[in-house]
C-alpha cells in the first residue's frame, strides 16, 4: 500500500450495533500496513456489530474512552450504523476524543452514519464532507459542505459514505496515515 504504517496505532470508536464491515474492512487494510487497531468504547467487555439491521459479530474492547488517551494513537476510525452512531454522538468520552484529535491534526476517517459524532463534537463546520445521504442536512445544518462522493478529504477529515465506498475509503485513509507519519513521530502503542 505504499508505506509502512509499522508501530503506531489507530483508535476504532464504537458502540453496539456499528455496522460491522465499516469496522472490519479498514481494520484489516490497517493491519495489513502495519498499523495497530484499538477497538475503543464506553464499556470493556464486547461490542456487537451489524450487517445492515441484523446482528453480527462480537468483538472485544480494548480500551474505554475514559482509559484511552489520544496521543498514543496516529488516527481515529468512526464506522457508521445508525444505532451506533445515535448512540455514541452523545458520549462525552468520544466527543473529547475526536476534538483532541482533531486538535493534533491527525486523520479522522468517518464513514456513513458515523459524521453525527463529528456533528455533536463541533468539527464539522467549514469542512467539506460526504455521509451517508440522510445526514447531509445535519451537516450543513452544522456549518459543513455536503458533498456526494465516495470519498472526500479536507485537511486532517476524511470521509466517506457507505459500505461501496470502503476500497477508495481505506486508500485514502492509509495514504493520509503515511503523509502524516513523515511529518510527525510515530505514536507509541498503547499498552
Amino acid at each position: 500500500m505504499g508505506s509502512s504504517l509499522e508501530g503506531i496505532s489507530v483508535a476504532v470508536l464504537v458502540m453496539d450495533n456499528f455496522e460491522q464491515v465499516e469496522m472490519t474492512s479498514p481494520r484489516q487494510a490497517l493491519e495489513a500496513a502495519g498499523a495497530k487497531v484499538v477497538v475503543v468504547s464506553k464499556k470493556a467487555g464486547q461490542v456487537t456489530g451489524m450487517n445492515h439491521d441484523v446482528k453480527a459479530d462480537s468483538f472485544p474492547v480494548d480500551m474505554t474512552f475514559e482509559d484511552a488517551d489520544p496521543d498514543q494513537f496516529a488516527a481515529v476510525v468512526l464506522p457508521g450504523g445508525v444505532f451506533n452512531s445515535d448512540t455514541i454522538r452523545s458520549e462525552v468520552g468520544a466527543q473529547r476524543f475526536v476534538q483532541n484529535i482533531h486538535e493534533q491534526g491527525k486523520p479522522i476517517a468517518v464513514i456513513c452514519h458515523g459524521a453525527w459524532l463529528l456533528v455533536s463534537a463541533g468539527l464539522v463546520d467549514g469542512k467539506n464532507m460526504t455521509s451517508w445521504p440522510s445526514l447531509q442536512d445535519d451537516i450543513r445544518n452544522a456549518g459543513g459542505d455536503w458533498m456526494d462522493e465516495e470519498v472526500v478529504l479536507d485537511g486532517n477529515l476524511i470521509s466517506s459514505r457507505k459500505p461501496d465506498d470502503l476500497p477508495a475509503f481505506n486508500a485514502k485513509l492509509i495514504e493520509a496515515l503515511g503523509a502524516s507519519q513523515a511529518q510527525i513521530p510515530a505514536a507509541g502503542m498503547p499498552t
